[in-house]
């Protein structure tokens, strides 16, 4: 019902209170100009905040694509280390190494783990000797080698804990001993945590870092990770009596909780965008440098979308990056840390 000329005056002569604004808090003026609104930014991404994973592959001065992560290659270890030397150019701090394993060196028992001259060790080596500032994570856990693509030992159709732990332990001396900064256990056994780093202590290995997989959900959003690392076919089964049921969030705190005491330095949790509450939750719980890994799934999803031109892809990678801050995440595994590194770089 249109106002009427006595009822139009009485409104605008009260002004803009009477029409259900507030003159005095105006949340907008803080987002006026591009100055005022970097000043009052609360989450800011850096290079600081990313770690680039790679996949090794045997062989020489070659790359393999991986068809369900576009743009994402397998890399031979003499094309690792070029890659880390771009990263150090880049200050990208840290690198998280995965190997694709020859499928004739994988057996049940995952044996291939222990050898001290495996894909994993051989990278370490070599970019330790090229590249020495920058950090290297290496993933504990048994899938790239067992020819069942599990992350443990598999007797009758289920995984030993106990035993799986043992191999473990050896699997981080061999790579502590090859050069890793970091161990990084992904496997999800009871235990794991505290007897990797009573067997690195013991070993002299006291200034290894362990990132531990705190929260790691039995994800679909795993898929092009077990095509890129060849297990995508081999896996009998699935992982859901040792990873954790997407559902549950008080059970991440338990989780990360044992974790903690068992010592672990810095807390991941995987995958990372549908899991920011578990981010937040972990980070306020215990205060830990606390990670977060967006996963293949994730990476295929957002790169697909902008080779088909449906989304800004600058825009929409550094979105996806700030959730990750914004939710407490000291940093962010991402197959993107390069293309967002030369972007910053070029940005000053």
């Amino acid at each position: 019902m249109p106002l009427s000329k006595s009822r139009l005056h009485a409104v605008t002569d009260a002004g803009p209170a009477v029409r259900g604004l507030d003159l005095v808090h105006r949340p907008r003026r803080n987002r006026k100009t591009d100055w005022a609104r970097r000043l009052v930014r609360e989450s800011t991404l850096t290079v600081d905040d990313l770690i680039w994973p790679i996949f090794v592959m045997g062989g020489t001065a070659s790359r393999a694509a991986i068809p369900s992560m576009p743009g994402v290659e397998r890399l031979t270890v003499d094309e690792a280390v070029k890659a880390a030397e771009m990263a150090a150019k880049l200050k990208i701090p840290a690198l998280a190494i995965f190997p694709y394993v020859d499928p004739a060196r994988r057996d049940p028992t995952g044996s291939e783990a222990l050898n001290d001259n495996n894909l994993v060790c051989q990278t370490l080596r070599a970019i330790k000797a090229a590249v020495p500032e920058i950090g290297l994570i290496t993933d504990v856990a048994l899938d790239p080698f067992t020819s069942h693509g599990h992350d443990g030992l598999l007797q009758d159709g289920r995984i030993l804990n106990d035993e799986t732990v043992e191999i473990l332990v050896r699997q981080a001396l061999v790579q502590a001993e090859a050069g890793a900064d970091v161990i990084a256990p992904s496997d999800m056994m009871d235990g794991r945590v505290g007897a990797i780093r009573a067997g690195l202590d013991a070993a002299g290995y006291t200034d290894v870092q362990i990132m531990s997989y705190a929260a790691k959900y039995a994800s679909a959003f795993y898929g092009p990770f077990r095509d890129a690392i060849g297990t995508a076919k081999t896996l009998s089964g699935d992982k859901r009596t040792y990873q954790m049921d997407p559902g549950n969030g008080l059970e991440a705190i338990r989780e990360a909780a044992l974790d903690v005491d068992e010592g672990a330095d810095m807390l991941m949790v995987k995958p990372g965008l549908p899991y920011l509450d578990i981010v937040f939750r972990l980070k306020e719980a215990f205060g830990l440098p606390t990670f977060a890994y967006q996963v293949s799934g994730e990476y295929a999803m957002i790169e697909g979308a902008i080779r088909n031109g449906w989304v800004d892809g600058d825009r929409i990678v550094t979105e996806s990056l700030v959730a990750f801050k914004r939710a407490g995440a000291d940093g962010i595994l991402t197959y993107f840390a390069p293309r967002v590194a030369q972007r910053l770089a070029e940005q000053g």
